[in-house]
């Protein structure tokens, strides 16, 4: 049958049901996944060694003829060995092939054969030996060879489907689709950046030639950075292509009715400003301007708010919902834990307090009966504000009129889940809060869907945190500063990490450290302890004391990571810094220096840490600007490290890195976004488009939502 791009990948030659189901499962369905599964290395095969100067632990290129080929059983362990002899003219040497006992069938005395390997000491004679190489037996001239005699493509194994049956296939289908591979990206884009056309690309991805007049050395270094012209197309064709389908996203998203009218008047802006105890900052005016905006235009709103630890983002979303629910709607928060949900429910209800608002905390562990007289009212209209985890938009939470979703710490919540919000009500308008400042190279990607407003300064009065780096030997004096402090009136954190994954075993820890310190260094002060394993009433009692100073010292694990607010605790002591990443540590660092008083954070770094670790720490004392700490953060760890490795909204790239390639995102945002302006000016998808588009809903199944 003749190929096309969405051929399933069991009819291209060589593959069939059994492989193809193992091709399956790393996501190779269709041709086009085959092609996208690029080598993670290349090996020069392109120059013989002769025999005569091989040399131990040195991957060599050998063409000979077999002098000998033998079969033997160990009498020990019954293990199969094909022996050969092999001769090249300037010497001879051992070639072994362990347990393939069919080899024998195939290798065979006066074959010309090429050989690719790394030679060894042979522990059962005085030379080396050739154990288990790549081989091909010569009926051509080596340069028509696929595994020999080239720049040679080196895959990842799949199952049972070697490298060398990877390149074999990959060949079967470049040839199957010879003349199919249409043009993605437009001529003036290959115009402005000397790209190779796409079929020619992605052949030469897999099976790469030299370029005239170009260095052999040259070469290789750049095809081993991804820097030769048919890789930085493809990956400027992947975020290209993915640009578009945002874009066509956020087209779709604008053009549905909002359904719902938001108005602003004298008196909702007295009630919007009288939710402040403070006088809001340029950058929070600007903001709350921006979402105004939104929630008064025909389009629904989807925006991201950004702000670093302590900027004000929440009283920002207070504003929102005010505006919402003066306007008859309600309105939902979402935070990515119980303790974090609790502490936003009490912040509502203080600041909405004189607006009598009817707002309900929905968390996983209340009795069924309170549960579902929250669930009647708000199904009623009658709850205007719910506030809770990812639990209040499950099936049984039923909404009257939800009008705005403020999503809180959510940088694990990606495009696929947003737009499933729209599901729930009349495609209410989103606002996604994060306090991890995102490096704009991943913002495009997780976020690109989003509008975006930035609080890029923090409330009058607050001073930089001074962060310390300190060891083991400097811990009394540590203790000394922190004592001192405590007997100004101020209170502390001390942090320890999860040292395993396991909540009993940080528990343990923590448990231990508040005994020892209530019993030692602070005696004379109230220590108190919060970690992972209390029950929801028992963090909220601990919390409630810290806040009221009833303790001096919290023992605590990364529970406190997100959200809690104590403007008197000026002081932190992190404890095995070197084991936490530069979003944790920041995050940590930011619940304090909340209030007017100079704060302290101490690093306390273990014996022996790494140099990344080292270099985390460094960071961390040299600046408190989280979207600095963010960008070294991205560089040092990657993207999916970044982000977590369960991120469902970060977009799986083949070709692209978001560290590596940033400025060809850029690019390439700026390049779809005239190219679509172009497209749908008739109001109708291009073939061309339809078919970005088709590959993209394969790829990340966005389309058509809502």
């Amino acid at each position: 049958m003749s190929l096309e791009l969405d051929t399933p990948i069991q009819f291209v030659k060589g593959v069939g049901k059994h492989r193809s189901e193992q091709l399956g499962k790393v996501g190779i369905k269709i041709a086009r996944d085959l092609l996208r599964y690029k080598p993670f290395r290349y090996e020069d095969r392109t120059s013989f060694c002769s025999i005569c100067d091989v040399r131990p632990d040195v991957s060599t290129l050998l063409r000979g003829r077999i002098l000998a080929a033998a079969s033997r059983t160990t009498h020990r362990k019954r293990m199969r060995i094909l022996e050969l002899v092999i001769t090249d003219g300037s010497g001879s040497l051992s070639v072994k092939f362990f347990n393939q006992p069919y080899l024998a069938e195939v290798l065979k005395a006066d074959q010309e054969v090429v050989f690719y390997g790394i030679p060894r000491a042979d522990s059962y004679s005085s030379g080396l030996s050739l154990a288990n190489p790549e081989f091909e037996i010569l009926t051509s001239e080596p340069s028509d060879s696929l595994h020999n005699g080239r720049i040679v493509p080196v895959y990842r194994r799949v199952g049972n489907i070697t490298s060398r049956s990877l390149r074999v296939i990959v060949a079967h289908l470049l040839d199957g689709l010879e003349g199919h591979i249409t043009e993605r990206l437009p001529g003036w884009v290959l115009d402005r950046y000397g790209f190779p056309g796409r079929e020619n690309a992605i052949r030469l991805l897999h099976f790469p030639v030299v370029p005239d007049g170009c260095q052999r050395d040259s070469f290789l270094l750049d095809l081993g950075n991804s820097r030769t012209p048919m890789q930085q197309r493809l990956v400027f064709e992947e975020f290209f292509d993915f640009q578009c389908g945002l874009q066509v996203v956020r087209n779709q998203r604008e053009s549905l009715p909002k359904g719902r009218s938001i108005r602003i008047t004298s008196e909702i802006r007295e009630i919007v400003k009288s939710v402040l105890s403070f006088h809001p900052t340029m950058a929070q005016k600007r903001v709350v301007k921006e979402i105004a905006d939104d929630l008064c235009s025909e389009s629904i709103m989807n925006r991201l708010l950004q702000g670093d630890v302590g900027s004000g983002k929440t009283i920002v979303a207070v504003q929102a919902m005010v505006i919402v629910v003066e306007n008859g709607y309600q309105c939902a928060l979402m935070a990515p834990t119980e303790i974090l949900a609790e502490q936003h429910f009490e912040t509502l209800r203080r600041d909405l307090g004189k607006a009598d608002y009817k707002i309900a905390l929905l968390k996983g562990r209340l009795p069924i009966g309170i549960r579902r007289k929250i669930l009647s009212k708000v199904s009623e209209g009658t709850i205007q504000i719910v506030v809770g985890t990812h639990a209040v938009f499950q099936k049984s939470v039923e909404f009257k009129s939800l009008g705005l979703v403020v999503i809180d710490e959510q940088h694990r919540f990606g495009v696929i889940q947003r737009m499933d919000l729209q599901q729930k009500g009349k495609r209410p308008d989103t606002l996604v809060m994060t306090a991890t400042p995102i490096p704009r190279s991943l913002a495009l990607t997780l976020y690109g869907d989003l509008d975006l407003s930035v609080i890029d300064e923090l409330p009058p009065g607050r001073k930089p945190v001074l962060t310390h780096v300190r060891t083991e030997a400097d811990r009394s004096k540590v203790y000394q500063e922190v004592v001192s402090r405590l007997r100004e009136g101020h209170q502390c954190y001390i942090v320890y990490p999860l040292v395993e994954e396991s909540e009993k075993v940080e528990a343990r820890a923590a448990k231990e450290m508040a005994s020892i310190l209530q019993k030692t260094v602070f005696s004379a002060f109230k220590v108190g302890l919060l970690h992972g394993r209390l029950t929801s009433e028992e963090k909220d009692s601990v919390m409630q004391q810290f806040r009221r100073h009833d303790l001096d010292v919290l023992v605590a694990t990364t529970v406190i990571e997100v959200g809690v607010d104590v403007p008197n605790a000026t002081l932190m002591v992190i404890e095995h810094a070197n084991r936490f990443g530069l979003s944790q540590l920041h995050q940590l660092r930011g619940r304090v220096g909340r209030g007017s008083n100079q704060s302290s954070c101490f690093l306390m770094s273990s014996e022996g840490s790494s140099s990344e670790a080292r270099q985390r720490l460094d960071i961390m004392q040299q600046t408190n600007d989280g979207f600095q700490i963010s960008e070294k953060d991205l560089e040092i760890r990657g993207p999916g490290d970044f982000v977590g490795t369960k991120q469902s909204g970060l977009p799986r790239f083949h070709f692209a890195n978001l560290v590596r390639d940033r400025v060809w995102l850029g690019r390439a945002c700026r390049d779809a976004e005239q190219w679509l302006e172009e497209e749908l000016q008739g109001g109708v998808e291009s073939a061309h488009l339809k078919e970005i588009l088709s590959d993209w809903e394969h790829r990340f199944g966005l389309f058509h939502v809502g």
